[in-house]
């Protein structure tokens, strides 16, 4: 909640004394920043051409004489406050006053006739409303700034693909949905006994850690809704670009689905392994591989028990201790399994035999790829299990750079903030893998690399000659900052 103006604000914050001097704060440092590290990411933002593009895909319908802030800067420092931690527009109100953001804008700092003042959250918030009864933006009086959604769609894949120096052999899609809570009366907006709240249920696509769509849906449709035609889209744009690139296309039992796994087997080179619900069926037909993986736990359980029984007094709790020094026996096998109705056509199904103490637990996933090419037990520990990774894509998304906080009334608004925090993502992501790969923040999540590479305080100084930025001597992570200044100096813009 932005204070209000009238609020009083004293002078100086008295502490307790350390060894008799007096401790004194107050809100006066000249030219101060607690945002330094945002140099690098404006940098990296200036090599690979990130907000400028996504820029390019906003109409502006402004009279350009009578406007201060283009697109280009709006959107850039919108990003910029998602990545440092400011994901509210209110925030902005206090940020457009902030030197560190007015320097990587590109505005002249340290001028007392004319002092960098950016945009404050009314300016902000015309890029991301969206009112119902506005048709034309054009002819709008208030709202005159629109996106388009599929360039913006187009650029998420775009900038995946300069992320790679040369077309790799085979690629991993990643399908997911997840939750985003709403606490007020937003578009489109449904309860999901699933996710106990009124939520929005948006659905991503990553390959690893790069994120390659974000669509926002509402939660009260199927979690399989626009997943097949994502999909096209995005294996389309790639496949222009790498022609013969294998793809294997991985997700839950959600994406099981009839339309998605018939549409991979009639592409080239383009193979599937998706979770599978069970059912009765599927457990007979599995019966014999819970018989040999019981009767393996059986032995393993009365080997223990005859060594205990060498040691102490034979007795029936012997077995039942016997069990908490014994792994539980995992067997796999491949099924020839198709359904009554809906599978078109005798597909693989892998399943996994769990037997322990607790008894039996029985997994099963549905695949493309021939058992001869990938024997059941690698399919499912390699090929399937790595998707619980996309997991921690989605606690960076929501928890660090607030995906979630999609509060907007309309429904494009909030499709447009989820964009926003995927390129805040996108520009983190990079930072990580083109600047930080040979350091311990290799694989640190968007908040560790904020809070210690990024949330650095400074003291600016403007001259006539520079503008000194000077952190502090006790940053324990300068090393750190150099490195990745070093890789950055070197990166190449794209194309």
């Amino acid at each position: 909640m932005t204070p209000n103006k009238t609020d009083c604000i004293p002078e100086q914050l008295k502490f307790e004394p350390v060894k008799s001097c007096p401790v004194v704060v107050n809100f006066n440092g000249e030219t101060v920043t607690s945002d330094a590290g945002l140099t690098l990411i404006a940098e990296l933002d200036r090599k690979r051409e990130i907000t400028s593009r996504l820029a390019a895909c906003f109409k502006d319908y402004r009279e350009q004489n009578r406007i201060e802030h283009s697109v280009s800067s709006l959107i850039a420092q919108r990003v910029y406050g998602l990545v440092m931690g400011y994901e509210d527009i209110n925030d902005h109100e206090e940020l457009r006053h902030d030197p560190m953001f007015a320097l990587v804008l590109g505005k002249i700092i340290g001028s007392v006739k004319e002092p960098a003042i950016l945009a404050g959250k009314s300016t902000l918030n015309r890029l991301e409303h969206s009112p119902e009864d506005v048709s034309s933006r054009a002819n709008s009086r208030y709202h005159r700034i629109e996106y388009e959604a599929e360039a913006i769609e187009s650029l998420l894949v775009e900038i995946f693909l300069e992320s790679y120096s040369k077309p790799p052999r085979q690629i991993i899609l990643d399908l997911d949905v997840t939750d985003d809570l709403v606490h007020g009366n937003q578009e489109k907006a449904f309860f999901n006994p699933y996710y106990k709240g009124y939520c929005y249920a948006p659905l991503y696509i990553f390959c690893g850690k790069h994120l390659l769509a974000a669509k926002l849906r509402a939660s009260n449709v199927d979690p399989a809704e626009g997943a097949l035609s994502e999909l096209q889209r995005v294996i389309k744009q790639i496949r222009s670009c790498w022609s013969n690139v294998t793809i294997l296309v991985r997700g839950d039992s959600a994406y099981s689905r009839e339309d998605i796994m018939s549409w991979c087997e009639s592409q080239v080179a383009v193979d599937y392994v998706f979770g599978l619900a069970q059912n009765s069926r599927l457990l007979q037909m599995s019966q014999s591989t819970q018989y040999r993986a019981s009767q393996e736990y059986s032995q393993k359980v009365q080997t223990v028990v005859g060594f205990f029984e060498t040691l102490f007094t034979p007795s029936s709790e012997l077995e039942k201790q016997a069990t908490t020094f014994v792994d539980s026996s995992v067997w796999y096998c491949s099924l020839d399994y198709k359904t009554l109705l809906t599978w078109s056509r005798n597909r693989r199904v892998v399943s996994k035999v769990e037997y322990s103490n607790e008894g039996v637990n029985t997994r099963f996933v549905v695949t493309s790829v021939p058992t001869k090419k990938v024997p059941p037990g690698r399919l499912y520990t390699q090929k399937y299990c790595p998707r619980g990774n996309v997991e921690n894509c989605f606690k960076e998304q929501k928890l660090e750079l607030k995906s979630d906080r999609t509060s907007t009334h309309t429904f494009t608004g909030n499709q447009l903030r989820l964009w926003f925090t995927s390129i805040a993502y996108v520009l983190m992501n990079a930072l990580r893998d083109k600047c930080l790969a040979k350091t311990k923040l290799k694989n640190a999540t968007v908040g560790t690399i904020r809070t210690k590479l990024l949330k650095l305080g400074a003291v600016i100084t403007v001259s006539c000659r520079r503008v000194l930025i000077a952190i502090s001597n006790a940053c324990p992570y300068k090393d750190i900052f150099v490195t990745a200044y070093n890789y950055l100096s070197r990166l190449k813009c794209p194309g």
